[in-house]
């Protein structure tokens, strides 16, 4: 890769630099210290994550991307409350905090729905639960319904709709307490190609028209670019902070970004980090094939060349 390459990801037109300016102005919803996580295995104590320091500024979209074993999923689960760091601490607007709190709204890779619940309902049972009155959370429940477009579908059943519509409604269910920060753990990654782009539409949609923080886990690079202000990437054995990467493509964003050179030139960068060239040893590769020829050499049917 050419040193022209390895930093036109750096560059930022004054439109996008200017944009970064005021954003890093605006207060802070999520500061994260100094966060290590260790777990106790049967084989003795092994480092998931590592002195992890970041900062989400409000209303700003966080993508977190990684290799294997980087830690991600494990970095989401304890800022949603649900896994105690090992050290560090989490703050929200200022204050500590841990475990779960309605400031901090989680959606999951897997729909999650109550199955016994229609849709209304299931966007209903966190605003009941959380002590208002039934007519006050189905009128604020269509509100979160209608804003995902499945008004039509408020007393359908979770079996009745397709993925897109399903994980739509976790997303207004996970909106309807109106937390501070909506943590997403790779939200769209059982979803086909098709449905994928509609939902980052859907989610980019809203995201510019509520006041709501977004930290975001993917696997997957060109989503990552396509939806994020910021692409926090870390690296694995144990998960520590790689790189903080400012998105150079300008807002909004457009699925014919995808081609653009700024676009392509921070897909190179990720690609650089999470699969850097290997050094030449005489080790064999433990991620390599065994392949074993299973034609003759000179069977010219079995040549794929």
């Amino acid at each position: 890769m050419s040193d022209i390459q390895d930093t036109d990801y750096l560059r930022q037109s004054p439109e996008v630099r200017d944009r970064f300016e005021r954003l890093k102005k605006r207060p802070v919803t999520l500061s994260v210290e100094n966060m290590g996580k260790v777990f106790d295995t049967p084989k003795g104590e092994v480092q998931a994550l590592r002195d992890i320091s970041f900062q989400v500024h409000r209303r700003e979209f966080v993508c977190v991307i990684g290799p294997s074993g980087c830690g991600k999923s494990t970095l989401i689960r304890i800022l949603a409350g649900l896994e105690n760091p090992s050290s560090g601490r989490m703050l929200l607007n200022g204050e500590p905090v841990s475990g779960p709190c309605p400031d901090r709204g989680m959606v999951f890779q897997g729909y999650t729905l109550f199955p016994w619940l229609n849709v209304k309902r299931n966007v209903m049972f966190g605003l009941l639960e959380s002590g208002h009155s039934r007519q006050t959370a189905e009128q604020e429940a269509m509100q979160w319904i209608d804003l995902v477009g499945l008004s039509r579908f408020a007393e359908s059943y979770p079996h009745q709709l397709s993925g897109g519509m399903k994980q739509r409604v976790a997303i207004a269910r996970a909106l309807a307490n109106q937390p501070k920060i909506l943590l997403m753990d790779e939200p769209f990654g059982a979803l086909d190609a098709q449905t994928r782009a509609r939902m980052q539409a859907y989610l980019m949609e809203i995201w510019q028209n509520i006041d709501i923080t977004i930290l975001f886990i993917t696997h997957d690079l060109d989503e990552a670019i396509y939806l994020a202000d910021r692409i926090l990437v870390l690296k694995a054995n144990p998960g520590e902070v790689e790189e903080l990467v400012e998105v150079p493509v300008s807002q909004p964003r457009k699925p014919e970004q995808f081609l653009s050179e700024e676009f392509l030139a921070t897909k190179r960068r990720l690609e650089a980090l999470i699969h850097p060239p290997k050094p030449e040893s005489d080790e064999e590769d433990p991620d390599s094939l065994n392949m074993v020829r299973m034609v003759p050499v000179n069977d010219e049917v079995g040549s794929v060349f």
